[in-house]
């Protein structure tokens, strides 16, 4: 009989097969690997993953956001091995590490290639929420779900969608993805598509979408377009809320498309007829009309005259008299205004207006109701140094030159007694519509001493007029100052000055004193200039007995009359006193 003990497996036989197969199972540790489910018990899977002995995993790791898998006994799953046997002689085996391991791989690979991934949003987090990526747990940050900050995102959680990876880090176990830039890349697909149809010059239909203070974005079938303020209607349009609503149905006009940036530029108006067509005709110049003022502004104010049409009022033109006034008080928004037309531009489409042309000219005004040498009360308003400024009716100021304040002082020293507030008459010398200038005098009221009034029936002059006076006369003068270099007189019967030097007292040297003579005395003397346009008068006491005494010569002196100078000077003088 043979020995059946040579072929049986020694012990040491079967500790090197043991070590053999252990040794080989090591190595699936950390790996995932394939085993089939034997049974199901309560919440706990049993699975035998073909290493002698089973492992148990929790049903709950079959399922998880956007999943929910129904296990069987017989399936076949993937599982984490991550020891072959534990205290209990189980394996400890997990899916939800396998199913992590799995999708790190793909993960890395769509990162690569760039490729879009699909998860499912199942919790908020700090600055954004988590994302299951079959297995994989990313960040999705707030500013990275949509292209639009939303506040509600509760009706994208749990819902499968595609994410585009930013960035990943195995070694950490981060990743980070986005929404939002996978919903632009479609929405840049969708415009383009939507573009390519659309052509300059299309009428098209759209919903106002949204509206800001420069215009509204209308959606034109998954692309937006701006309508701009300025082309929602021809006339002026200061917000859009004035004549569009959100939600509202708008047919619009293609102006222009930026193939590149796919901005398409829209307009309203331009489906309407142009009101500036045939604008000369329709608003020749110097024609007035009636407006409403839709804005003011520091250099004026705009006057619509029909929608569509606004016309300047520059604000030089909007008053005669308001000159540095904000167009915002003389005039207010909404209001109705009769206006001229004073120009008109078709290629700028500018209409300039005036408003005071509307109102009659107070300058004109005044110069029917007050011609010149008329007489006129107002209040002084302004001193400068040329003159007074006086407020007259119509809301106009006339001007008092320091020249005509008087006739007998300076005007530098006249203007001093005047001050603001004061009324005062004065009279009209002149009116210039054109130049806007009223020119008064107040010395006028008192008459010009220089005036050539008729004479008296005496012969004299007339009261306070220069009446006859002229170069060579006798005057009779009265003596209003006493000076050491003569004396300061005026000429009787007139409001004439004049001043007689002390050599102009007397034809004797000796007589020549000023202190002879006293104020209020009365004496002749002969007029030596007399110049009404220069304004100048001089007498002299001097010129007058010379003059005497050549006619007395005349008269008396003749060869055989054997009279002597003094007889025939005092029978001169006698005749003159005879004649007084």
């Amino acid at each position: 009989m043979a020995n059946t003990n040579a072929l049986a497996p020694t012990r040491d036989d079967f500790a090197a097969m043991l070590d053999a197969s252990f040794g080989d199972n090591d190595a699936l540790e950390g790996a995932v690997i394939k085993g089939i489910v034997v049974a199901i018990e309560k919440d706990m899977a049993v699975i035998d993953v073909g290493l002698k002995t089973e492992g148990r995993v929790a049903l709950k790791e079959f399922m998880g956001p956007g999943r929910d898998q129904v296990l069987n006994v017989g399936d076949e799953v993937e599982v984490y091995l991550e020891r072959i046997e534990n205290a209990l002689g189980e394996a400890v085996i997990s899916r939800d590490k396998a199913r992590r391991e799995e999708s790190w791989v793909k993960l890395e690979k769509a990162f690569e290639a760039k490729e879009k991934v699909e998860g499912v949003i199942f919790n908020q987090v700090k600055g954004g929420f988590t994302v299951d990526l079959d297995g994989a747990v990313a960040f999705l940050p707030r500013s990275q779900v949509d292209i639009r900050p939303i506040r509600d995102v509760s009706p994208l959680m749990g819902v499968p969608q595609p994410f585009e990876i930013l960035k990943m880090d195995r070694r950490r176990g981060n990743i980070v993805v986005s929404r939002r830039t996978v919903l632009e890349e479609s929405r840049a697909e969708q415009r383009h598509e939507i573009v390519g149809k659309l052509e300059e010059g299309q009428v098209i239909e759209g919903t106002v979408k949204n509206i800001t203070d420069y215009g509204a974005f209308v959606d034109l079938g998954g692309i937006d377009g701006l309508l701009h303020v300025t082309d929602i209607a021809w006339r002026r349009v200061n917000h859009p809320t004035e004549v569009l609503n959100i939600g509202q149905t708008v047919r619009v006009k293609i102006i222009k498309i930026n193939h590149e940036t796919h901005r398409i530029s829209l307009g309203m108006k331009q489906l309407l007829d142009d009101p500036w067509q045939g604008i000369e005709a329709k608003y020749p110049v110097e024609a007035r009309f009636h407006g409403r003022v839709t804005n003011i502004t520091d250099y004026g104010a705009f006057v619509e005259l029909e929608p569509g049409i606004e016309g300047l009022i520059h604000v030089s033109e909007m008053s005669w008299t308001k000159k540095n006034v904000h167009p915002g008080k003389i005039v207010s928004t909404s209001q109705e205004v009769d206006v001229q037309v004073l120009e008109v531009d078709p290629v700028k489409r500018r209409i300039s207006l005036g408003l005071k042309q509307t109102l009659q000219n107070p300058w004109e005004a005044f110069a029917e109701k007050h011609p010149a040498g008329s007489e006129v009360e107002g209040e002084v308003k302004n001193k400068t140094e040329f003159g007074l400024f006086i407020g007259l009716e119509g809301d106009v100021d006339g001007m008092v030159h320091l020249s005509d304040l008087d006739w007998k002082r300076p005007g530098e020293q006249v203007i001093e007694e005047f001050k603001k507030g004061d009324m005062v008459r004065a009279q009209v010398l002149d009116v210039d519509v054109e130049k806007e200038r009223i020119s008064l005098g107040i010395k006028q009221l008192g008459g010009d001493p220089f005036a050539g009034k008729p004479a008296g029936e005496d012969g004299a002059p007339a009261a306070g007029g220069a009446g006859e006076l002229r170069k060579g006369a006798v005057v009779t003068c009265e003596v209003v100052d006493v000076k050491e270099g003569g004396l300061d007189v005026q000429i009787v019967g007139t409001d004439l000055v004049a001043f007689i030097k002390r050599n102009e007292l007397a034809r004797d040297r000796a007589d020549q004193r000023p202190e002879r003579f006293a104020v209020g005395e009365k004496m002749d003397a002969r007029i030596t200039l007399f110049d009404r346009k220069a304004r100048k008068v001089a007498v002299s006491i001097k010129a007058l007995e010379m003059a005497e005494e050549k006619e007395a010569i005349a008269q008396y002196g003749s060869a055989d009359s054997g009279a002597s100078l003094g007889d025939i000077l005092g029978a001169a003088l006698k005749a003159r006193e005879g004649k007084k």
